[in-house]
């Protein structure tokens, strides 16, 4: 069991860790300017599909129940289409600070789905984690130096798109591991990806037919090699196979280790410095985690949920 988790917390984190360059090449490739936000979803969803239907033809093959076809595009439309779409969009009309703000908030989110939908109760010590590393993610963003772009102000529409990103995904993370939990990842994704997939193509039709791709620079087709291979196909592998051995709410912790790495590039490449306050922020982060690994995990009625 140990293993089994020990395993869920490797996976998630390496997700996170992919996610964290993932939001660097995505404002890149925004503001190369050729690349809409909707057709950047369709080459993440078309890529993902075609990888994870590639794959499940090297493994058992595994029916997937009528009942749940609808859940698992509930959880495509929550998971992917939605929390991607919101995300690219915001991503021009949102400054870096702002976005990482917001983003801190899904595990406060997540906490009372999952006990919405699951029952998983809101112990002290869980409510305490996620009030530490909070405050230590906060503390390490305001302490950070933010690279200067475009956007000197985040638009109203920014901060709806990243609020609509945060809720979104935390309904993903606590509403449908019940239905994940009854297939293997493969198969799991290959239907999400699919379901996302066809959403997205009315959306996107005119950007796939107009998109001067010759025009890309080369830098920009490696950034979106990586978004697709690695943000895309082989984090949403990741995120699933976790979501089956943690709970919830410390999956959506790890989106804690997305401005911790974007520090600690921009300190490797010389634009920022090292400090006692981030040091400290950190350090308040992984406190965090480790209380909310620490509270209790078994389902308890609604009226004692609130106690220890």
């Amino acid at each position: 069991m140990k293993n089994e988790q020990l395993a869920g917390h490797l996976a998630v984190a390496g997700a996170y860790t992919i996610f964290g360059l993932n939001i660097v090449f995505n404002k890149d490739i925004a503001n190369v300017g050729i690349v809409s936000p909707m057709m950047m979803f369709f080459l993440r969803a078309a890529g993902a599909t075609a990888l994870f239907w590639l794959l499940s033809l090297f493994m058992p093959k595994e029916p997937v129940a009528k009942k749940d076809f609808v859940p698992i595009a509930l959880a495509s439309v929550t998971g992917l289409f939605i929390t991607q779409v919101s995300f690219l969009l915001a991503i021009p009309i949102s400054t870096s600070i702002d976005t990482s703000i917001v983003a801190t908030l899904s595990p406060v989110f997540t906490m009372f789905f999952a006990f919405i939908f699951l029952g998983e109760p809101i112990t002290w010590k869980k409510v305490l984690g996620v009030a530490v590393s909070l405050f230590g993610i906060l503390l390490l963003i305001f302490n950070s130096t933010h690279n200067v772009g475009a956007v000197a102000k985040t638009a109203p529409l920014g901060f709806v798109l990243l609020f609509l990103n945060s809720i979104s995904f935390a309904t993903y993370l606590g509403a449908f591991r019940v239905v994940i939990s009854r297939y293997s990842v493969v198969t799991f994704m290959k239907w999400s990806f699919l379901f996302s997939l066809i959403l997205c193509i009315p959306f996107a039709y005119e950007d796939i037919i107009t998109t001067d791709y010759a025009a890309l620079p080369a830098k920009t087709v490696w950034e979106i090699l990586y978004v697709v291979v690695m943000a895309t196909f082989v984090a949403y592998f990741l995120i699933p196979y976790g979501q089956k051995r943690i709970r919830p709410t410390l999956v959506s912790m790890y989106t804690y280790l997305q401005p911790i790495i974007a520090v600690i590039i921009s300190i490797v490449s010389g634009l920022d410095v090292i400090s006692w306050q981030k040091g400290l922020a950190i350090l308040l982060v992984f406190a965090g985690v480790f209380l909310v690994i620490r509270s209790r995990a078994a389902v308890q009625p609604a009226s004692e949920s609130i106690r220890k």
